[in-house]
């Protein structure tokens, strides 16, 4: 049997009938709310984005959003999701913590809100052969997915710990050079690169398929292994104007999460075909199975770790300094959460829970 991690709550027939009879928005009253006929979504070709793939190659998020259109754009990583988030070109993106918290600081707290975890765990530094320690950094150049995105941050931060100066033009002792995750496989195949903090897949498939190394796996660094990856951030000011629009996305996400829960041996499939579509070529059963062993999928965003990574932003160079207060609005996935009969999900003081 496929092992994939979930740590999910959700009641499968208590999800089921509060979606079948709807459920009051927590957001604004009816009056309040104006139509849409288009939600236009965000994700990346991860593992960690499984909700997504799942949501969508499952037919998901038709079924929640009926009559509203889903149209979707696919990323690399969080800051090039987060300018179309602002120019508005998207309404919603699944992204990592660390560029949900960058738009909110720059935009005094108007930009944007996460409603919703997706994904903790599943991602780490890979290296070389002959790399062992970090003493053997020195002098080095790795990889990471985008500046200023999650796992550059963990790097920048890790690296940092371990006494290695870097700065965001790829100078310092190590030399960290942002690089989409392609092509930070093909430049570690030709051995222009030593390494790379990146997620899965990637980690697997550096793994598997090229013979890199773990040298961190980032989970090793959080208090009980848990780290958010990835969160739902919506626009501030769709989900002002169409709340109903946005508990029928976290209905799909839901639904999608308890998915993967329920069907552990069919799931693999299902991610690999998505991420087929959108790459063009589907993962080895090998790197799909790791990927998911290293990966839980669960609603919860860990409000209570966005504190540390703040301060690991600030510490990296690529984040303002700012508050985050207001950052989570959790009402309407928490009363989904009630309605079906399921624990629901602290905003830890930086925002609003109450369903």
């Amino acid at each position: 049997m496929n092992t994939i991690r979930t740590a999910t709550t959700i009641t499968t027939l208590g999800l089921v009938a509060v979606m079948m009879a709807g459920c009051a928005s927590a957001a604004a009253e009816p009056s309040e709310q104006s139509e849409v006929d288009e939600l236009r979504l965000g994700y990346f070709a991860n593992v960690t984005h499984a909700p997504a793939l799942v949501g969508l190659e499952q037919g998901l998020f038709e079924d929640a959003l009926g009559e509203v259109e889903v149209t979707t754009s696919v990323f690399n990583a969080g800051p090039a999701a987060i300018e179309a988030l602002t120019a508005g070109a998207i309404d919603a993106t699944y992204i990592g913590p660390n560029p949900s918290i960058n738009t909110f600081i720059q935009s005094g707290g108007e930009s944007a809100r996460i409603v919703a975890g997706a994904a903790t765990g599943g991602a780490a530094l890979v290296v070389a052969d002959g790399i062992d320690s970090a003493e053997d950094l020195a002098g080095t150049t790795l990889a990471s997915p985008q500046l200023g995105n999650t796992q550059d941050v963990a790097l920048r931060v890790w690296l940092a710990d371990q006494g290695y100066a870097t700065d965001v033009s790829g100078g310092g002792d190590v030399s960290v050079t942002p690089t989409e995750n392609a092509q930070t496989l093909t430049l570690f195949q030709d051995g222009q690169l030593d390494g790379a903090w990146l997620p899965e897949p990637w980690v697997s498939r550096l793994v598997i398929d090229e013979g890199a190394d773990v040298l961190v796996d980032e989970a090793e660094l959080w208090p009980d292994g848990e780290f958010p990856t990835t969160v739902l951030l919506v626009r501030a000011e769709f989900l002002e104007q169409h709340p109903d629009v946005v508990e029928q996305l976290l209905e799909a996400h839901l639904a999608a999460v308890q998915w993967i829960a329920d069907n552990p041996d069919d799931a693999p499939g299902v991610i690999n075909a998505a991420l087929e579509a959108e790459t063009g070529k589907p993962l080895s059963d090998a790197v799909i199975e790791r990927a998911l062993e290293h990966v839980t999928f669960s609603v919860d965003p860990h409000a209570d770790t966005f504190e540390t990574l703040v301060s690991n932003g600030l510490e990296a160079g690529t984040q303002k300094e700012g508050s985050i207060d207001g950052l989570f609005d959790l009402r309407l996935l928490n009363g989904l959460l009630e309605a079906s009969g399921s624990d629901t999900v602290s905003a830890a003081g930086l925002g609003e829970d109450s369903p």
